[in-house]
């Protein structure tokens, strides 16, 4: 299924979720979102708990119908059946058959996509390698950490080759180990051209892996761009590391400097101005030392992400 507009074009989209004993009062979820995610990006979708990350998904998976405003996938309504088979789906909390194992479960996935045997049964060990389950493939899931149904989920969503896959929180329970592993099958559907829209709250993750981001706070659109354009924001300080520095010198730069750490042979030092990086500078290598590197120190993503939503 191709498209000549945007893979996920998000307009106004707004819910409003009736509480209380008579439902007669009306909690807003999600207050007019517009954004539009292109072919083959990894678009992040962050925010604090409650910011309306899940209902957004929840709302393109066309689990809950929404109160205003519009959404579609592939050109096509988000509430298209004939849709169904160009996407994955990973929610944040899976839950699967306990008895069935982790074997049974894709082969079942992948007879309600109608993939037929042999194939099916190739892209089932396919799979369970590429999440590192292959040795617990006959394993019931009953038996399974939440970080193994996390991958098992994630095995399930791509079992069909989708164009779109959606990603609710991917990281959640898993280990190092299991980290890169579903890292590294992400970046692997990026390389086939697969759109991904990932929501997640792990913050590492997702400025490793997203081409752009979108900040949701309290039902609102906070931010949406290029990671490289978020981040672009006012140098810090600067971090220099010299070599070949002696006590005197030493004892000269500490002045010069807001900081300094002895790293063995080596002497790391932070500036706050470029003044300071060039009187560090000069007189070090007036005095023998050698220079190793020079580093501007931004904010990270999680220091952007919490003023944010914080406003601070």
């Amino acid at each position: 299924m191709k498209c000549d507009m945007a893979v996920i074009e998000i307009q106004e989209l707004t819910k409003d979720f009736k509480v209380g004993f008579w439902k007669n009062h009306a909690v807003r979820a999600l207050d007019r979102l517009s954004l539009s995610v292109e072919e083959g990006e990894v678009f992040g979708f962050l925010g604090p708990n409650g910011a309306g990350k899940t209902t957004t998904l929840k709302i393109l998976m066309y689990l809950i119908r929404p109160t205003s405003g519009t959404a579609r996938i592939l050109g096509e309504p988000a509430g298209s059946v004939s849709l169904r088979r160009h996407i994955g789906f990973l929610p944040e909390n899976p839950y699967f058959y306990d008895y069935l194992t982790a074997e049974e479960l894709l082969t079942y996935v992948g007879k309600l996509f109608g993939i037929r045997r042999p194939a099916l049964d190739r892209k089932v060990d396919s799979l369970l390698q590429k999440v590192g389950l292959e040795s617990s493939r006959r394993l019931q899931l009953r038996k399974f950490s939440k970080g193994m149904i996390q991958r098992i989920g994630l095995a399930q969503a791509m079992i069909n080759d989708p164009e779109v896959i959606f990603l609710d929180e991917p990281m959640s329970g898993l280990d190092p180990l299991g980290r890169r592993e579903v890292r590294q099958a992400i970046l692997d559907l990026k390389k086939k051209g697969v759109t991904i829209f990932f929501s997640s709250h792990i913050l590492p993750d997702v400025e490793a892996l997203c081409d752009r981001v979108a900040i949701l706070n309290r039902g609102r659109l906070q931010q949406v761009g290029a990671l490289h354009d978020i981040l672009k924001v006012r140098i810090e300080s600067h971090e220099i590391v010299l070599t070949s520095i002696n006590p005197q010198t030493a004892a000269g730069l500490k002045p010069l400097c807001d900081e300094m750490i002895a790293m063995g042979e080596r002497l790391q030092l932070r500036a706050a101005t470029p003044q300071q990086v060039e009187s560090i500078l000069s007189f070090a290598l007036a005095n023998g030392g050698g220079l190793v590197s020079v580093n501007p120190i931004r904010p990270s993503l999680e220091d952007h992400f919490f003023k944010q939503v914080t406003g601070e």
